[in-house]
């Protein structure tokens, strides 16, 4: 008999037996704990570290093809001061010569950069998005729980996207262009001191709008991207819900939501076009003022001799160079901030730490371990003040087949998602032939359990992929043997190109046992020492699962099988039936037994009674869609 909890203990079991429902977790602008940009922007440049040769060249060549451009005023002055005054044709044309010679040269350095920078971009949007992915595999069930998929998408697609264009392109034209303001600078002081001077006037406020420009649009920027993955979220979920959003003709209510959502992202794109009309302008119209400034004050300087005509021609040959990349300073600020605010939203996934991961030093299974599992003193909750399991104690020897049933919400999913360590428990201890489950590797400890759950889930590949996925080196006997057990071979064989079919994503191009059944062969192909099944005859008819049973029962043989039942035909596979009741263990024995003993159990016992299918749906083939 199961005691019952003392007052301190919350209490166990209810509707806190499954995952708390996707939660929308945006990250807050102003949490205090969030790095600051320089620190990201630091960041995002070590992914450079691995292309330092290449990074080297492409700016070696963004500087050799400045330094042709830079030869052009310098040539052009000599031409309006020397050539044209003496009339010197020899030296005309070879100072044209010279010119057009720097012209092919920056051209032709400008395709080696634009080639180099466009393999750099490329090698950083692969690093970052295979280690985004390969983080995203290691990351627990808990994190998927509360993270919309649209979301990790849209951080693993658009915001790496973003920062490979800032890494790979931006960064090596910033770097030209901030060359171009420093040689052109001291060209210019060179050429006349005092022009110089004068065109600093415009300086300062370029520099404080510029400053300005960034802050306000940090933020702005940020939110669009948020706004972004909500989108993508939104589309995500109706693609793949499309049938049930089509069952219940909810298209336009659906429509309107995206429709909402793409309003907001309007909204927060208008907000960046207004800092852009506001800010870019002004930054384009100072160095244009400044160019008018320096027009008026060299043209006094010629014509009071202290300045040659060509010397004028150059400076302002130089003066015109500065133009654009002043222009560009509010891109640029746009493009940093844009990489920053996509590189926080990268690495808020990627320094997500996975509570579950292998231990510090493994210790391997038994060889001869026949699947004995023990739970001591296990207690689990999604939300720990809701606990689901309190302190449940289960042991099931080496190759015995148990069922667990109980009424809904009583634990018996989340008992079956703890073996594989899906989760942890808050307290006690899980074992596995005498070794605790956090003493293994996770790729032992899950290749050793073989799970079929009652939503069978298909990846978009042939039968045989989806059969061999925890076994991609199994022959195609094994996996035809796997598939008769399972009693999937006669309709896998029927179809268009019998194993080598490609089934559509999620294994929708399926029937529901015909996926069910694809999912139990592929845990009889993992040949497991543990193998849990949870409702896995549930989307079968009657005529199916009698088939499949036959073969689970050749399977099971010798082998230790946790059956989550919630039908009474399934309770027969078991030699014994434990009974869960608000996160315990609440009864112990066999089916007969218990039926007199276990008010639950009767409870289930007489409804499953009434529960019989009619003979001729569920005799009746399925048929391939």
């Amino acid at each position: 008999m199961v005691t019952e909890p003392g007052p301190r203990v919350r209490p166990c079991g209810g509707m806190a037996s499954a995952p708390p429902a996707l939660a929308h977790t945006v990250p807050d602008p102003a949490q205090p704990d969030r790095p600051s940009s320089l620190r990201t922007l630091a960041r995002l440049l070590g992914y450079l570290r691995p292309y330092r040769t290449l990074l080297g060249i492409s700016l070696a060549l963004a500087i050799a093809s400045q330094v042709a451009a830079l030869a052009v005023p310098a040539l052009t002055g000599k031409l309006v001061d020397d050539a044209l005054p003496q009339r010197d044709r020899d030296l005309l044309w070879t100072i044209v010569v010279l010119i057009a010679l720097a012209g092919v040269a920056k051209a032709a350095l400008m395709v080696g950069r634009r080639l180099l920078a466009g393999r750099l971009s490329l090698d950083v949007e692969r690093d970052l998005r295979l280690e985004t992915y390969a983080h995203m595999q290691r990351l627990d069930h808990a994190y998927y729980d509360t993270h919309q998929t649209g979301q990790l998408l849209s951080r693993a697609n658009a915001d790496v996207q973003v920062v490979r264009m800032f890494l790979g392109y931006g960064l090596i034209f910033m770097a030209q262009h901030v060359l171009t303001i420093v040689a052109v600078t001291a060209l210019l002081v060179w050429t006349s001191p005092i022009l110089s001077l004068a065109s600093l006037v415009i300086l300062p406020p370029i520099v404080w709008i510029a400053m300005q420009y960034s802050r306000r649009s940090h933020p702005v920027l940020r939110d669009v991207q948020q706004r972004i993955a909500d989108v993508t979220t939104q589309a995500e979920e109706n693609v793949v819900g499309v049938r049930v959003v089509k069952a219940f003709a909810q298209e336009d209510g659906e429509t309107r939501r995206f429709a909402a959502r793409a309003e907001a992202v309007f909204e927060r794109q208008v907000d960046v076009a207004r800092l852009r009309a506001l800010y870019q302008p002004l930054l384009s119209f100072l160095p244009q003022l400044g160019m008018a400034l320096i027009l008026l004050a060299g043209g006094l300087l010629v014509i009071r001799g202290d300045l040659s005509r060509g010397g004028f021609f150059q400076f302002n040959l130089y003066l015109a160079m500065l133009i654009w990349p002043l222009r560009m300073i509010g891109m640029w600020i746009g493009m940093i901030q844009r990489a920053i605010a996509s590189g926080e939203r990268v690495f808020e996934v990627l320094d997500v730490r996975a509570a579950i991961a292998d231990p510090a030093r493994p210790v391997a299974l038994p060889a001869d371990g026949g699947g004995h599992v023990r739970m001591r003193g296990v207690s689990f909750g999604y939300d720990p003040d809701r606990p689901v399991l309190c302190d449940l104690d289960l042991e099931i020897a080496a190759g015995a087949t148990v069922a667990l049933v109980g009424r809904t919400g009583s634990g018996k999913s989340t008992l079956a998602a703890l073996l594989p360590r899906f989760y942890d428990p808050q307290a006690g201890t899980i074992e596995i032939d005498g070794v605790d489950v956090r003493d293994l590797r996770l790729r032992t400890l899950r290749g050793a359990i073989g799970l079929v759950g009652e939503d069978a889930f298909l990846f978009s590949a042939s039968v045989r992929d989806n059969i061999a996925f925890g076994r991609p080196d199994a022959t195609d006997a094994e996996v035809i043997e796997a598939s008769r057990l399972a009693q999937a071979h006669e309709f896998i064989d029927a179809l268009p190109d019998g194993y080598e079919t490609r089934v559509g994503e999620r294994g929708l191009t399926l029937s529901g046992g015909q996926r069910q059944r694809i999912s139990i062969a592929r845990a009889i192909l993992l040949d497991p020492r543990v193998l849990v099944l949870d409702d896995a005859t549930a989307s079968v008819d009657a005529s199916t699962e009698a088939r499949i049973k036959q073969g689970l029962q050749t399977l099971m043989e010798g082998r230790t099988t946790i059956v989550i039942a919630h039908r009474l035909s399934t309770v027969s596979l078991a030699d014994e039936v434990v009974v869960l009741e608000n996160g315990r263990v609440a009864a112990r024995g066999t089916a007969d037994e218990l039926s007199e003993s276990s008010g639950v159990f009767h409870e289930i016992w007489r409804h499953g009674r009434v529960e019989v299918p009619e003979p001729a749906a569920a005799l009746a083939p399925e048929k391939t869609r």
